[in-house]
């Protein structure tokens, strides 16, 4: 089995280009940059708040193909076009991180986004084992 492992999202692509969603080595988990588009669709969504539902599905749907959970997930760094989505993001991270005490680390960017979006995520996870 070879060292580097490919983890996809069913559904979801970087267009034409030869980039997988993640890529697990040993026990860690790297994203690659995560969008906003809508598996049954193929298309990012306009509405901001699917968007940031979107994103968060997608970082769980990573871990859980790299074989963890989303207590495995120990850094997020978000890219957002502008500070209005603070307040979707928070609502998706309590949800998705409920505990106080036990979330992972976090960072956020202002970032002036193509294609439609309004929200990229970087996610990093180290695996048990």
């Amino acid at each position: 089995m070879p060292r580097r492992v490919n983890i996809e999202v069913p559904g979801v692509r970087h267009g034409d280009m030869p980039i997988p969603m993640a890529v697990k080595i040993d026990n860690m988990v790297y994203s690659s940059g995560i969008h906003a588009m809508d598996p049954d669709t193929g298309a990012i969504p306009d509405d901001p708040k699917r968007q940031v539902e979107l994103v968060f599905r997608h970082m769980r749907t990573i871990v859980e193909n790299a074989g963890g959970s989303t207590d495995d997930i120990a850094l997020v760094i978000f890219n957002i076009k502008d500070d209005s989505l603070r307040p979707l993001v928070n609502e998706e991270w309590l949800k998705m991180f409920p505990r106080d005490g036990d979330r992972p680390a976090r960072n956020t960017y202002l970032v002036d986004l193509g294609f439609g979006m309004v929200i990229h995520v970087l996610m990093t996870a180290v695996l048990e084992g």
